[in-house]
């Protein structure tokens, strides 16, 4: 065990898990937080990549001696949860973080319709239904905000609010039948209150979907009891509303169709094609949306043949509460309440205490407000349970004149040259200009005259005052090396290799570099037969923060070394440290990158870590 008896004998351990944890960004910065009475205990991590689990079993149980767990597997499959539960034992978890797959929330290329990701969050609040923990840290990016006008940042939000506390649910039910049931019709009530009994954690669901159906069957023999017999059997709307009302309640067998098709259309990169309307009009033909509004459709024509408003008014609202959200169900029961400020205040009251988590708008954090080199803007959501404090900020911890530049992290890694690779820190190339700005700071990056270099922290690393190793870093290719000792390549310095490029490449860099801009490159490229079909370049400027650090080795081009960076310069820019080795291969082409995860990938798809740190330690200071 490499954990110091010192720092842990004196704090209480809060249980974390980190789903969607790809390289650990939110682990690292998990590990580093503490405050004098408390720290994280690393209980379990997830992802669906064998090059995530690889990195993470290195990290954490090699090198750090922890006995933490790692599930890889799909989050979407339903032996998910099962396996999780089985995992984590009698263990009482207090916080889960994780970033549901962002790829088709982002503003960067096209956002796919009906992606298979865009489902992820519903089975990451899945967990935290099941789990229930205090806290509990969703990250995206900005983009989702804005995603679908907003509707999925509404969507989710709704979700979240749709976590109820079960133990509160029978004196909300209490309240309802002494102040609702006399309102509004008794079939809808039945609708209402067999909905909302749904979200509960021990419900029948099976059971109450029966006691659902049932009732919309008696609501449909009403809107029909007027029309004429063979008019009730054979019309085209009524037989739209029956086999509707079928189609919903196979909610499952539609489900499984719905992930196999979108399954296979992931699979087999289905795309800006003339495939993709095609596979897209199947799932939006059997999702609940579209057979909902056929049915409300036919539903107002035969109100109209059947003289039946009032009725159809109930079975149309019926419908509705079926596909609503729990959240959406108390704004219909709010509806209903609005002419008396008694019963609706007492009803708010009541709200409180039922929703399990309470949630303000989602926060928005620059990681360069965290002690981080870099631009990125990323969004939190974070639930917190009705029995902690209610967290609405992550306070930046360096301000804007104090942030980290591109040089102090990266100068002692300009050492490498055109198709090299260092083992050791050798002597750097220094810039006279730019070495004033070498600043000493805290770990989290503010100044002290007494503290370090972002460099030296990053070399010394940032986890000695909890942790000594087990096992020096080491290096392995894949994960059936992992049991064999002899095969770990303990080096020096990790991950710092930069690829061979012929003349031309590292002419048209160059080129790039002088005019600091691409576009502005762009003329002289074509002049000198060097132009590329690649949207970006970006030259780091080293007197400011990089942007947002992504996948691809040669987005960025070294403010003097005119070449790609590598993945141990990038890892800087995301406030890695150097011990922190990135297994696996380096970098891989086409649709691999997605399944094999290389380094890179695993370097730009990364919450940083000293930003996750600035989270964790907030939660800290609030949790009880």
């Amino acid at each position: 065990m490499s954990e110091r008896k010192d720092f842990i004998s004196t704090r209480k351990g809060i249980k974390y898990l980190d789903l969607f944890a790809g390289a650990g960004g939110f682990s690292e910065g998990f590990m580093q937080a503490y405050t004098d009475d408390k720290y994280y205990e690393f209980c379990l991590a997830s992802d669906i990549n064998e090059n995530c689990e690889l990195t993470h079993r290195v990290r954490y149980n090699k090198m750090l001696g922890l006995d933490t767990k790692f599930i890889c597997q799909d989050i979407m499959e339903d032996s998910f949860l099962p396996n999780l539960l089985k995992e984590i034992g009698n263990k009482e978890i207090d916080v889960i973080t994780g970033g549901p797959c962002c790829q088709s929330f982002s503003l960067a290329g096209r956002r796919r319709k009906l992606d298979k990701r865009d489902d992820l969050f519903y089975h990451y609040l899945k967990v935290i239904k099941a789990l229930r923990p205090k806290y509990f840290v969703m990250e995206n990016v900005k983009g989702i905000l804005t995603k679908d006008e907003g509707r999925i940042k509404e969507r989710i939000l709704r979700e979240i609010r749709s976590i109820v506390d079960d133990m509160k649910m029978a004196q909300l039910n209490g309240y309802l039948d002494n102040n609702l049931k006399g309102k509004i019709s008794p079939s809808l009530y039945s609708a209402l209150y067999t909905r909302m009994g749904m979200e509960t954690s021990d419900a029948d669901w099976n059971q109450m979907n029966e006691i659902y159906f049932n009732n919309l069957d008696q609501q449909l023999k009403e809107i029909t009891k007027n029309l004429p017999y063979n008019v009730s059997k054979s019309n085209e709307a009524v037989n739209t509303i029956r086999h509707g009302l079928i189609l919903l309640k196979m909610r499952k067998e539609r489900d499984e169709i719905r992930k196999q098709v979108i399954q296979l259309k992931t699979s087999a990169h289905i795309d800006n094609d003339t495939f993709v309307d095609g596979y897209n009009a199947v799932v939006e033909a059997i999702s609940d949306e579209q057979i909902l509004d056929n049915i409300l459709n036919a539903v107002d024509v035969v109100a109209d043949m059947g003289k039946c408003e009032r009725e159809a008014k109930v079975l149309k609202k019926s419908l509705e509460l079926l596909t609503a959200t729990f959240d959406e169900c108390i704004d219909f029961v709010r509806e209903q309440f609005a002419d008396n400020e008694k019963l609706l205040t007492r009803f708010e009251e009541l709200m409180s205490e039922v929703r399990l988590y309470n949630i303000t708008d989602p926060i928005v954090l620059l990681s360069s407000n965290y002690g981080v080199p870099q631009n990125r803007e990323r969004v939190v959501f974070i639930g917190c349970r009705n029995d902690q404090e209610l967290v609405t900020d992550i306070p930046a911890t360096v301000t804007e004149d104090e942030r980290v530049k591109v040089y102090e992290a990266l100068w002692d890694m300009d050492m490498v040259g055109n198709g090299d690779i260092a083992t050791t820190y050798r002597r750097p190339r220094l810039i006279p200009e730019y070495e004033s700005e070498k600043k000493t700071r805290t770990i989290q990056g503010e100044l002290d005259e007494g503290g370090l270099l972002f460099s030296e922290w990053s070399r010394i690393g940032r986890l000695g005052h909890r942790f000594v190793f087990d096992e020096e870093p080491f290096y392995i290719s894949n994960i059936n090396e992992l049991e064999q000792p002899r095969k770990y390549q303990h080096l020096e310095l990790f991950n710092h290799q930069t690829s061979l490029q012929n003349d031309a490449v590292r002419e048209r860099l160059k080129i790039i570099a002088k005019h600091n801009d691409y576009d502005l490159a762009k003329t002289e490229l074509k002049d000198n037969g060097l132009d590329s079909h690649k949207r970006n370049y970006v030259v780091l400027n080293p007197l400011g923060q990089s942007p947002t650090v992504c996948t691809m080795p040669d987005d960025f081009i070294h403010y003097s070394a005119c070449r790609p960076m590598t993945v141990r310069e990038m890892a800087r820019l995301q406030s890695f440290d150097d011990s922190f080795v990135f297994q696996g291969k380096r970098q891989t082409g086409g649709n691999n990158r997605q399944k094999e995860i290389p380094q890179y990938t695993l370097v730009g798809n990364a919450v940083p870590p000293l930003m996750a740190r600035a989270i964790a330690n907030t939660l800290l200071q609030h949790i009880k």
